[in-house]
């Protein structure tokens, strides 16, 4: 199943040892569902994991970070936008999200920012939640 996580979850994932953010990445590192990649969700999930703060909550070292960050990426499928689907959020900086789901054919995006994507302009095919609620409803 294709699905777009977006880097609010990735981040969780980094911080939270046992969260349904990680075990996300779990179900990804074991085949279970295919991530969906783009350079600009990649360049964003690098900058905010880059990021002091984040570096400081997370117990994991950069090494680490990074060997996870590489496990992960394997288990991507990479996609390059061709199409620009705006204006269609209220957040631009969210808008390359919605065009990787587009573009990839991906059935969820996976977030903790539900607000950001509830007010579209544009609609898809495609379903916006949370982690717990997308494990509830694969389990």
């Amino acid at each position: 199943m294709k699905v777009v996580i977006d880097t609010s979850v990735w981040i969780s994932a980094l911080i939270q040892k046992n969260s349904k953010a990680r075990e996300l990445l779990r179900l990804a590192l074991q085949g279970n569902i295919l991530p969906q990649m783009s350079e600009a969700l990649f360049c964003e999930h690098e900058a905010v994991m880059s990021r002091k703060k984040i570096q400081s909550l997370t117990p994991l070292s950069v090494e680490e970070q990074n060997i996870l960050l590489d496990a992960y990426l394997a288990t991507c499928t990479w996609n390059e936008i061709y199409y620009s689907w705006r204006p269609n959020l209220k957040d631009e900086d969210d808008n390359f999200i919605v065009e990787l789901a587009v573009a990839s054919g991906a059935k969820y995006i996976l977030t903790y920012n539900l607000k950001d994507f509830s007010d579209a302009e544009l609609s898809f095919n495609y379903k916006v939640t949370t982690p717990e609620t997308f494990i509830k409803e694969i389990s």
